[in-house]
Protein backbone atom coordinates (compact mmCIF):
# COMPACT_ATOMS: atom_id res chain seq x y z
CA UNK A 1 0.00 0.00 0.00
CA UNK A 2 2.76 2.21 0.78
CA UNK A 3 4.36 1.46 -2.27
CA UNK A 4 1.16 2.16 -4.32
CA UNK A 5 1.04 5.49 -2.95
CA UNK A 6 4.93 6.31 -3.13
CA UNK A 7 4.24 5.18 -6.98
CA UNK A 8 0.57 7.47 -7.03
CA UNK A 9 2.32 11.03 -6.11
CA UNK A 10 5.71 10.59 -7.84
CA UNK A 11 3.39 9.75 -10.94
CA UNK A 12 0.90 13.00 -9.94
CA UNK A 13 4.52 15.21 -9.51
CA UNK A 14 5.69 13.55 -12.94
CA UNK A 15 2.39 14.82 -14.44
CA UNK A 16 2.61 18.15 -12.63
CA UNK A 17 5.93 18.59 -14.06
CA UNK A 18 5.19 17.66 -17.76
CA UNK A 19 2.19 19.96 -17.81
CA UNK A 20 4.50 22.91 -16.35
CA UNK A 21 6.94 22.17 -19.07
CA UNK A 22 4.54 21.82 -21.69
CA UNK A 23 2.78 25.08 -21.00
CA UNK A 24 4.34 27.79 -23.45
CA UNK A 25 2.63 30.97 -25.22
CA UNK A 26 1.51 30.86 -29.08
CA UNK A 27 -0.48 32.61 -31.43
CA UNK A 28 -3.99 32.25 -33.33
CA UNK A 29 -5.89 34.23 -35.65
CA UNK A 30 -2.84 36.11 -37.61
CA UNK A 31 -3.35 37.51 -40.61
CA UNK A 32 -1.22 40.05 -42.73
CA UNK A 33 -2.31 42.43 -44.70
CA UNK A 34 -0.81 45.31 -46.97
CA UNK A 35 -2.75 48.08 -47.46
CA UNK A 36 -2.02 50.45 -50.66
CA UNK A 37 -2.61 54.74 -50.18
CA UNK A 38 -4.68 54.79 -53.50
CA UNK A 39 -7.31 52.19 -53.04
CA UNK A 40 -7.36 51.30 -56.86
CA UNK A 41 -3.98 49.73 -56.40
CA UNK A 42 -5.87 47.07 -54.42
CA UNK A 43 -4.35 45.14 -51.25
CA UNK A 44 -3.11 42.19 -49.85
CA UNK A 45 -3.86 39.78 -46.85
CA UNK A 46 -2.53 36.54 -46.05
CA UNK A 47 -3.18 34.23 -43.13
CA UNK A 48 0.21 33.61 -40.76
CA UNK A 49 1.09 30.39 -39.21
CA UNK A 50 3.41 29.54 -36.15
CA UNK A 51 4.57 26.61 -38.09
CA UNK A 52 5.78 27.65 -41.16
CA UNK A 53 6.31 30.70 -43.18
CA UNK A 54 4.43 32.10 -46.28
CA UNK A 55 5.91 30.75 -49.36
CA UNK A 56 6.19 33.79 -51.25
CA UNK A 57 7.55 37.26 -49.89
CA UNK A 58 5.09 40.34 -49.41
CA UNK A 59 5.72 43.23 -50.91
CA UNK A 60 5.77 46.56 -49.19
CA UNK A 61 5.65 49.77 -51.24
CA UNK A 62 6.55 53.39 -49.73
CA UNK A 63 3.26 54.16 -49.28
CA UNK A 64 1.47 51.36 -48.19
CA UNK A 65 0.95 50.63 -44.75
CA UNK A 66 1.39 46.47 -43.14
CA UNK A 67 -0.92 45.74 -41.05
CA UNK A 68 -0.66 42.08 -38.39
CA UNK A 69 -3.55 41.34 -36.28
CA UNK A 70 -3.51 38.06 -33.85
CA UNK A 71 -4.52 36.58 -30.60
CA UNK A 72 -2.04 35.59 -27.89
CA UNK A 73 -2.50 32.57 -25.65
CA UNK A 74 -0.77 31.28 -23.03
CA UNK A 75 -1.50 27.26 -23.00
CA UNK A 76 -4.59 27.93 -25.46
CA UNK A 77 -5.76 30.87 -23.73
CA UNK A 78 -5.99 34.56 -25.20
CA UNK A 79 -3.91 36.47 -22.40
CA UNK A 80 -1.67 39.62 -22.66
CA UNK A 81 1.82 38.90 -22.98
CA UNK A 82 4.45 41.09 -21.21
CA UNK A 83 6.74 41.40 -24.33
CA UNK A 84 5.01 40.95 -28.33
CA UNK A 85 6.79 41.85 -30.78
CA UNK A 86 7.15 41.99 -35.05
CA UNK A 87 11.11 42.03 -36.26
CA UNK A 88 12.08 42.07 -39.11
CA UNK A 89 15.68 41.26 -39.79
CA UNK A 90 18.48 41.60 -42.59
CA UNK A 91 19.74 38.07 -43.95
CA UNK A 92 22.80 39.81 -44.87
CA UNK A 93 24.01 41.44 -41.72
CA UNK A 94 21.82 40.14 -39.36
CA UNK A 95 20.65 43.70 -37.97
CA UNK A 96 17.25 43.68 -36.69
CA UNK A 97 14.42 46.36 -35.86
CA UNK A 98 11.79 45.45 -33.21
CA UNK A 99 8.51 46.70 -33.48
CA UNK A 100 6.07 46.43 -30.40
CA UNK A 101 2.43 45.50 -30.26
CA UNK A 102 -0.50 46.47 -29.20
CA UNK A 103 -1.64 44.43 -26.86
CA UNK A 104 -5.64 43.98 -25.48
CA UNK A 105 -6.41 42.01 -21.75
CA UNK A 106 -7.60 38.96 -23.94
CA UNK A 107 -4.76 38.73 -25.82
CA UNK A 108 -5.82 40.74 -29.20
CA UNK A 109 -2.49 42.37 -31.15
CA UNK A 110 -1.83 44.47 -33.52
CA UNK A 111 0.84 46.30 -35.22
CA UNK A 112 1.04 48.84 -38.17
CA UNK A 113 4.53 49.54 -40.45
CA UNK A 114 5.22 51.74 -43.02
CA UNK A 115 8.80 52.30 -44.74
CA UNK A 116 9.14 55.33 -42.72
CA UNK A 117 9.23 53.36 -39.69
CA UNK A 118 11.94 50.54 -40.84
CA UNK A 119 15.67 51.92 -40.70
CA UNK A 120 17.28 52.84 -44.21
CA UNK A 121 19.79 49.90 -43.11
CA UNK A 122 17.12 47.42 -43.77
CA UNK A 123 15.60 48.63 -47.16
CA UNK A 124 18.77 49.24 -48.79
CA UNK A 125 18.97 45.17 -48.46
CA UNK A 126 19.27 43.28 -51.62
CA UNK A 127 17.33 40.35 -49.75
CA UNK A 128 13.87 39.95 -48.45
CA UNK A 129 13.49 40.67 -44.71
CA UNK A 130 12.56 38.52 -42.67
CA UNK A 131 9.69 39.13 -40.17
CA UNK A 132 9.16 37.27 -36.85
CA UNK A 133 6.47 37.27 -34.47
CA UNK A 134 8.34 37.03 -30.80
CA UNK A 135 6.12 36.48 -27.97
CA UNK A 136 7.23 36.47 -24.00
CA UNK A 137 6.50 37.00 -20.40
CA UNK A 138 6.85 36.40 -17.08
CA UNK A 139 6.48 32.94 -15.39
CA UNK A 140 7.19 29.29 -16.91
CA UNK A 141 5.17 29.44 -20.05
CA UNK A 142 7.87 29.19 -22.63
CA UNK A 143 8.11 32.08 -25.42
CA UNK A 144 7.92 31.68 -28.85
CA UNK A 145 9.77 33.55 -31.42
CA UNK A 146 8.71 31.98 -35.26
CA UNK A 147 9.89 33.37 -38.69
CA UNK A 148 6.04 34.00 -40.64
CA UNK A 149 6.85 35.56 -43.89
CA UNK A 150 9.71 37.64 -45.55
CA UNK A 151 9.01 41.31 -46.63
CA UNK A 152 10.18 42.89 -49.70
CA UNK A 153 10.01 46.67 -49.70
CA UNK A 154 10.36 48.63 -52.96
CA UNK A 155 11.22 52.23 -53.28
CA UNK A 156 9.82 55.07 -55.15
CA UNK A 157 11.53 55.59 -58.34
CA UNK A 158 11.00 59.08 -58.74
CA UNK A 159 13.01 59.44 -54.91
CA UNK A 160 16.61 59.10 -54.24
CA UNK A 161 17.20 55.59 -53.05
CA UNK A 162 17.69 55.49 -49.04
CA UNK A 163 21.03 55.90 -47.90
CA UNK A 164 23.12 56.10 -44.58
CA UNK A 165 26.68 56.45 -43.27
CA UNK A 166 28.51 53.50 -41.40
CA UNK A 167 28.51 54.27 -37.34
CA UNK A 168 32.07 54.82 -35.87
CA UNK A 169 33.31 51.83 -34.52
CA UNK A 170 35.80 51.16 -31.86
CA UNK A 171 39.12 49.67 -33.67
CA UNK A 172 42.48 50.49 -35.30
CA UNK A 173 42.74 53.99 -36.92
CA UNK A 174 45.19 55.27 -39.59
CA UNK A 175 47.89 56.61 -37.53
CA UNK A 176 47.84 60.81 -36.66
CA UNK A 177 50.41 62.48 -37.60
CA UNK A 178 51.14 66.08 -35.42
CA UNK A 179 52.25 68.93 -37.24
CA UNK A 180 53.83 71.48 -34.42
CA UNK A 181 54.35 75.10 -35.25
CA UNK A 182 57.64 76.27 -35.42
CA UNK A 183 59.72 77.95 -32.47
CA UNK A 184 59.28 81.84 -32.31
CA UNK A 185 62.12 83.35 -33.79
CA UNK A 186 63.39 86.98 -32.92
CA UNK A 187 62.95 89.87 -35.21
CA UNK A 188 65.60 90.81 -37.48
CA UNK A 189 69.02 92.44 -35.98
CA UNK A 190 68.45 95.66 -37.41
CA UNK A 191 64.87 96.05 -35.83
CA UNK A 192 66.29 94.84 -32.80
CA UNK A 193 69.75 97.41 -32.96
CA UNK A 194 67.16 100.53 -33.97
CA UNK A 195 64.97 100.56 -30.88
CA UNK A 196 67.73 99.45 -28.64
CA UNK A 197 69.59 102.64 -29.51
CA UNK A 198 66.19 104.59 -29.52
CA UNK A 199 65.55 103.51 -25.65
CA UNK A 200 68.99 104.62 -25.00
CA UNK A 201 68.79 107.71 -26.51
CA UNK A 202 66.56 108.88 -23.88
CA UNK A 203 69.04 108.56 -21.49
CA UNK A 204 71.15 111.71 -22.80
CA UNK A 205 67.89 113.33 -23.59
CA UNK A 206 66.74 113.23 -19.96
CA UNK A 207 70.16 115.00 -18.98
CA UNK A 208 69.17 117.61 -21.95
CA UNK A 209 65.99 117.91 -20.52
CA UNK A 210 67.61 118.41 -16.55
CA UNK A 211 69.62 120.91 -18.35
CA UNK A 212 67.53 123.12 -19.97
CA UNK A 213 64.68 123.10 -17.21
CA UNK A 214 67.38 123.75 -15.14
CA UNK A 215 67.35 120.47 -12.71
CA UNK A 216 68.04 121.48 -9.24
CA UNK A 217 70.31 118.18 -7.70
CA UNK A 218 71.73 120.45 -4.58
CA UNK A 219 69.21 118.46 -2.36
CA UNK A 220 70.81 114.94 -3.38
CA UNK A 221 73.22 114.85 -0.50
CA UNK A 222 70.21 116.38 1.98
CA UNK A 223 68.24 113.17 0.64
CA UNK A 224 70.80 110.71 0.50
CA UNK A 225 71.56 111.86 4.29
CA UNK A 226 67.74 111.51 5.02
CA UNK A 227 66.93 108.36 3.71
CA UNK A 228 70.12 106.65 2.03
CA UNK A 229 68.64 103.10 1.79
CA UNK A 230 65.08 103.77 0.36
CA UNK A 231 66.59 106.11 -2.25
CA UNK A 232 69.32 103.23 -3.15
CA UNK A 233 66.85 100.26 -3.18
CA UNK A 234 63.90 102.80 -5.11
CA UNK A 235 66.24 103.65 -7.34
CA UNK A 236 68.28 100.17 -8.11
CA UNK A 237 64.92 98.43 -8.10
CA UNK A 238 63.82 100.38 -11.74
CA UNK A 239 67.34 99.58 -12.79
CA UNK A 240 66.37 95.94 -11.75
CA UNK A 241 63.03 95.91 -13.36
CA UNK A 242 64.54 97.35 -16.68
CA UNK A 243 67.29 94.34 -16.55
CA UNK A 244 64.81 91.95 -15.89
CA UNK A 245 62.91 93.29 -19.45
CA UNK A 246 66.30 92.64 -20.70
CA UNK A 247 66.43 89.37 -19.79
CA UNK A 248 63.09 88.47 -20.83
CA UNK A 249 63.38 89.39 -24.33
CA UNK A 250 66.84 86.97 -24.80
CA UNK A 251 67.11 84.29 -22.67
CA UNK A 252 64.16 83.84 -19.96
CA UNK A 253 60.78 82.46 -19.91
CA UNK A 254 57.23 84.12 -18.75
CA UNK A 255 57.92 81.42 -15.37
CA UNK A 256 61.29 82.70 -15.11
CA UNK A 257 60.35 86.34 -14.84
CA UNK A 258 57.11 86.49 -12.95
CA UNK A 259 58.94 85.51 -9.27
CA UNK A 260 61.93 87.93 -10.04
CA UNK A 261 59.18 90.81 -10.96
CA UNK A 262 56.87 90.14 -7.97
CA UNK A 263 60.35 90.54 -5.68
CA UNK A 264 61.55 93.69 -7.39
CA UNK A 265 58.06 95.12 -7.42
CA UNK A 266 57.82 94.75 -3.91
CA UNK A 267 60.84 96.56 -2.89
CA UNK A 268 60.14 99.35 -5.38
CA UNK A 269 57.11 99.80 -3.59
CA UNK A 270 58.20 99.53 -0.01
CA UNK A 271 61.21 101.81 -0.86
CA UNK A 272 59.17 104.19 -2.89
CA UNK A 273 56.85 104.89 -0.36
CA UNK A 274 59.71 106.42 1.78
CA UNK A 275 61.27 107.56 -0.87
CA UNK A 276 58.81 109.78 -2.45
CA UNK A 277 57.84 110.49 1.59
CA UNK A 278 61.39 111.53 2.06
CA UNK A 279 60.51 114.20 -1.01
CA UNK A 280 57.02 115.58 -0.29
CA UNK A 281 58.28 116.56 3.25
CA UNK A 282 61.05 118.50 1.24
CA UNK A 283 58.39 119.76 -1.04
CA UNK A 284 55.94 120.79 1.91
CA UNK A 285 59.15 122.91 3.82
CA UNK A 286 59.17 124.79 0.74
CA UNK A 287 62.34 123.37 -0.79
CA UNK A 288 62.68 122.78 -4.27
Amino acid sequence: MRFLQSFTSALLLAAAGTAQAASSWAFDDATVSITAKKASDGGVKEKLSQKSPLSTPISLGSTDALKIILTAKDSGKGKRPHQAFVILRDQESGLEAPFPMTVKDNGKAVVNINQKEIPAQLLVSTKPLQASIVIGSFGASQGVNAHVFNLQTTTDASLPPPSYEKPIRYGKKPEIHHTFKADPRSPPKVISIFFGLAVLATIPALFIGWVVLGANVNHLPKALSTAPVSHALFFGSIVAMEFVFFLYYTTWNLFQVLPVIGLVGTVTVLSGTKALGEVQSRRLAGER
